[in-house]
């Protein structure tokens, strides 16, 4: 079952005994957590009838006592064992979760891997209990993840404020969640968030980032790239190059892969490489610009300047002067 599923149960009113979320993206089980936290019960009933367990320091007798207690003064009492996967002996659990009590809310949050399928309990779960599965997201999911969490937050963004924000923060679920929360916080009566409020409140250059200097490639713009670069060079932390010749390797490894498609139809495209459709065209002005054997020569020069950037037959360069080195030999 899916985060937003079991929350729309719950905001119904519906409830199951047991809750196992597990696995590696944390976004969605914190997401499940907070709101069995904060939302099940009301102020009075919590009082009395929520009980939070940490794994590392919980007692497996401790939990299961609590689990079986009745609630008070409710219908319910909701037990949260957080960081389940550090917990010693989770395995005692097992005679709770094959016979959980009705009126308890039992949720589990264990992050960070999956429960070893072969075992009792996983078996028990997957017959007693609601499971969350979660896994990262993949690169191409982002667009389409982030432009829903901004328009079920009520508002909507350009494509390249969406752009800037997927390329810059990666797959970090709940980092994109609190910079869009920030930014609408902000945005007074306006609906629409753009690549200008994404430079004042997350403090990504609009103009001198890893996606423009990564579009100025793919055009041969020279004399923007180097621009862009100099800006890196006067402000470090605004791009590092150990982040940007991945993202550029990422990038023009699609463009190769594009030649090999064989065909210029975007959909075709977009379902043979993963690339997200919202972005296929940025991939096909490079594609345009560069034959295959000009990819080819791009991404070698990129794992040549990856070396170059670790010290590797290049000492006392700075990361502006290998960035401009290299992206002369990439446009030449």
């Amino acid at each position: 079952m899916s985060a937003e599923k079991i929350l729309g149960e719950w905001k119904k009113g519906m409830y199951k005994p047991l809750y196992w979320l597990e696995g590696e993206e944390s976004y969605f089980i914190d997401k499940v957590v907070n709101f069995a936290e904060h939302n099940i019960l009301n102020e009075s009933e919590a009082g009395f009838n929520l009980t939070v367990f940490y794994g590392k320091d919980a007692d497996w007798a401790a939990v299961i006592n609590a689990c079986r207690r009745y609630p008070m003064f409710a219908e319910k009492q909701v037990v949260i064992l957080k960081e389940a996967q550090q917990m010693r002996d989770i395995e005692k659990l097992e005679p709770y979760v094959e016979n959980p009590l009705s009126s308890t809310i039992f949720v589990v949050s264990y992050k960070e891997k999956k429960i070893d399928g072969r075992t009792k309990m996983a078996k028990l779960l997957k017959e007693k209990a609601v499971l969350l599965p979660t896994k990262k997201m993949y690169e191409n999911q982002l667009p389409e993840w982030t432009k829903d969490l901004v328009e079920s937050k009520g508002f909507t963004i350009t494509q390249k404020a969406l752009r800037l924000v997927v390329d810059h923060i990666g797959n970090d679920l709940s980092r994109i969640d609190n910079e869009i929360e920030k930014i609408s916080v902000n945005l007074g009566k306006r609906k629409n968030i753009t690549e200008e409020d994404i430079e004042e409140y997350i403090g990504i250059s609009k103009e001198f980032n890893v996606f423009e200097l990564q579009s100025a490639i793919a055009s041969r713009d020279l004399e923007k790239a180097i621009c862009i670069i100099q800006y890196f060079g006067a402000n470090p932390k605004a791009a590092p190059i150990q982040l940007i010749l991945p993202s550029l390797y990422g990038f023009f490894s699609k463009v190769f892969m594009i030649h090999g498609v064989g065909t210029k139809d975007e959909k075709t495209i977009s379902q043979a490489t993963g690339i997200n459709a919202y972005f296929i065209k940025d991939y096909m002005k490079a594609v345009q610009t560069y034959n295959y054997a000009g990819v080819e020569k791009i991404l070698l020069l990129l794992h040549e300047y990856n070396l170059k950037s670790v010290g590797v037959n290049s000492v006392g360069n700075s990361d502006a002067i290998l960035l401009k080195e290299m992206v002369v030999k990439i446009i030449a």
